[in-house]
């Protein structure tokens, strides 16, 4: 890390007992005036895979990218906190060295690059996880593609190029912004069993996703947003089981 960065332990979490691993309290966001992500707060067990949903517009992508320290939108007051660590005094770079990684809707795929090329640029200098030959074995058809450039892969092989190279950050928290968006039925399934693969692993994270019942069955808990909001905070089959919530703020 090219800037020290001491541990700070805050006293509680948002619900008041030990500090959680991941943490966002009372988070402001803005595009320019425009207020976006409206006093957001919860915590993230450890290996707890959380869906954040609502409808379009309700500042989920605002909030990943908030806790990622994207430029945009600009996180003007709150507290993010990773395994202790205060996120919100950091740059995206420092954040993302500490092992968070995006996966944006776009993948952002870099064209001109091989498969391995694009793995090897997000792989940090020596993983402790996340070897390429791991990461062949988890995709085995990047392992296919290596050589391939990056950008013409099929959107479903996009995804998976994004994902894995998310994981060969040795990444601590995986954000995942429309992992299913554009693919076709038998592509989703094949995203959603890498996902379950990452479950198995003990990977935190959150996943953003309009196909809210794929989403609601990797989740271990839900979270809905609406106009910048958390109006849902409980397990994924209690939102299920919900139908006046489910219609009210997600529409299925």
């Amino acid at each position: 890390m090219s800037e020290n960065i001491a541990p700070v332990t805050p006293t509680t979490t948002s619900t008041g007992s030990d500090p959680a691993f991941f943490s966002c309290w009372d988070m402001h966001s803005y595009y320019g005036e425009s207020f976006i992500v409206q006093g957001v707060s919860f915590d993230i067990r450890e290996g707890e895979i959380v869906a954040l949903l609502g409808r379009n517009g309700a500042g989920k992508t605002s909030t990943l990218r908030s806790i990622a320290r994207a430029t945009q939108p600009e996180l003007r007051s709150g507290e993010v906190w990773l395994d202790h660590k205060p996120l919100h005094t950091m740059k995206d770079y420092q954040v993302a060295q500490l092992g968070v990684a995006l996966v944006p809707e776009d993948r952002s795929v870099i064209a001109g690059l091989t498969v391995e090329e694009n793995l090897k640029l997000a792989q940090i200098e020596e993983p402790i996880g996340w070897t390429l030959e791991r990461i062949y074995d988890h995709f085995p058809r990047l392992g296919e593609r290596k050589h391939q450039d990056g950008s013409t892969l099929s959107g479903g092989e996009q995804q998976m190029l994004a994902v894995a190279r998310a994981l060969a950050r040795d990444v601590k928290l995986l954000l995942l912004d429309e992992p299913y968006e554009g693919l076709a039925p038998v592509i989703v399934q094949e995203i959603e069993r890498i996902l379950v693969d990452i479950k198995k692993l003990g990977i935190t994270t959150i996943i953003v996703e309009q196909n809210a019942v794929a989403a609601l069955r990797l989740a271990d808990r839900a979270l809905v947003l609406d106009t910048g909001e958390i109006v849902f905070d409980g397990t994924a089959q209690d939102l299920l089981d919900d139908e006046k919530l489910r219609n009210q703020y997600l529409a299925i």
